[in-house]
């Protein structure tokens, strides 16, 4: 059973990152003081080369970018539609990130003039990306303790990796920045749209500040906009290079309703807060779930499990259901290394499960408010989802560990969906409280 012995911080629990599977005192430090100190290095499925091919594949190194404004600026350099940069997975705006994007067109003919971005390789390809073309990511993070030495550090997070390895793996929650680093609010503009209602998606991405954020430049303009409802004043109000809040204003300004609005935001940034909430969900599905006391390294009927492939990796949508004819054949197969122990990602053909693991979804849906068909989204079917499975406890991969005069260097690969920032929280548990946490995290 995870851990009952420290309760996370009431920021974690807010989107559902509800419990520690280690009961080992953590080490509070910081990361992230500079993007040099948070580096993360796609480890990509590259299109195939085509020197006749209508698309272009860029690899790209940035530092302190969000990878939406990346985009966009992208896009805007090399004389670009606005969305036409592709990528296969989001990275860390707080980061020195080494990834692929992609294109349709030629390679550029000059150099980026962004601050902070360098472009390193270009080719054309038959092929462009979409999302989820990488296998994982190689992470190099410097944690500096707050209250300890970094050799008193080392050996305390030498306990807890080896607590980890005990209990068969972290929880593979998605991480805080998942719902947005500032102002955490991805995940309930994702529960308005699948709700269906556009206005009060729009309004929250306008005026929601959620409790305990860090004030924002454009926090007086928010607060402004739900008082007044002038979205041609609020344009006036929001700063410049508020760009996707400005481009909502905009469309309003112009009389367009709400579905027009968000319409100018890009396919993949509405699609991201669909998919942010779904991350919502599983997050706190997998709290409900240790809660209930099932097990979460080994299935139960009722469960998927997802098969690991030679190179190590799982599809995510291949998901093999367990029923009582097969379960001593699939606890053998986790059991052995070759499946993990899947939950739902929440989709329109998400099946309804009976037993207690359908249960808690069908419980967990009835408190949201919302129900599997709303992941259709009717009035913007683009960003739809049918659903999916995630593993619910991801193995330990290898760690090396480098103490400096300051910290320790933190080094790690991990597949694709997994953050490393989950894995990290269990040496930290900064804000952690002795206790037991509230029922769902």
């Amino acid at each position: 059973m995870p851990s009952l012995a420290f309760v996370p911080p009431p920021a974690e629990r807010a989107v559902g990152l509800g419990f520690y599977i280690t009961d080992t005192p953590g080490v509070p430090g910081t990361t992230k003081s500079s993007p040099e100190e948070f580096r993360v290095s796609e480890i990509s499925s590259y299109p195939l080369p085509d020197s006749s091919g209508t698309y272009t594949v860029l690899r790209i190194v940035s530092r302190g970018w969000e990878q939406h404004e990346l985009g966009s600026a992208l896009a805007r350099e090399l004389g670009l539609a606005p969305h036409a940069i592709a990528w296969s997975g989001t990275k860390d705006r707080r980061a020195v990130a080494e990834r692929l994007a992609s294109y349709r067109g030629p390679p550029p003919d000059h150099a980026v003039s962004l601050p902070g971005v360098e472009i390193v390789e270009s080719y054309r390809a038959r092929d462009g990306l979409v999302l989820g073309h990488h296998y994982g990511n190689a992470f190099e993070i410097h944690v500096v303790p707050s209250e300890t030495t970094p050799q008193s550090a080392a050996t305390s997070y030498a306990a807890t990796e080896a607590a980890l390895r005990s209990a068969g793996g972290f929880p593979n929650f998605f991480g805080p920045q998942r719902f947005g680093e500032v102002r955490p609010i991805t995940h309930t503009v994702g529960r308005a749209l699948v709700q269906g209602d556009p206005a009060d998606a729009v309004e929250i991405y306008l005026t929601a500040i959620p409790p305990g954020t860090v004030a924002g430049r454009g926090d007086d303009a928010r607060v402004a906009y739900a008082e007044h409802r002038d979205p041609a004043r609020a344009l006036r109000e929001m700063p410049v290079d508020y760009r996707f809040e400005r481009t909502l204003l905009e469309r309003l300004t112009r009389g367009q309703d709400a579905t027009q609005a968000l319409r100018g935001l890009s396919r993949d940034l509405r699609l991201l807060f669909v998919h942010a909430y779904q991350s919502y969900l599983f997050n706190r599905w997998l709290c409900e779930r240790r809660t209930a006391g099932l097990p979460l390294t080994s299935p139960v009927p009722g469960d998927r499990v997802l098969r690991i492939g030679r190179d190590g990796s799982y599809r995510s949508q291949d998901g093999v259901p367990v029923d009582t004819d097969n379960l001593r054949e699939c606890v053998e197969l986790v059991a052995r290394g070759g499946a993990l122990v899947a939950g739902p990602l929440v989709g329109f053909e998400t099946p309804v499960e009976s037993g207690p693991v359908g249960g808690l979804l069908d419980q967990l849906l009835r408190e949201e408010g919302v129900d599997r068909v709303g992941f259709r989204v009717p009035f913007a079917p683009e960003i739809s989802s049918k659903g999916a499975w995630r593993p619910l406890v991801l193995p330990v991969p290898p760690i090396a560990r480098e103490v400096d005069p300051t910290g320790t260097w933190f080094k790690f690969a991990l597949p694709k969906g997994a953050y490393a920032t989950v894995l990290l929280r269990e040496f930290l548990k900064v804000g952690a409280t002795a206790g037991s946490a509230p029922r769902g995290g």
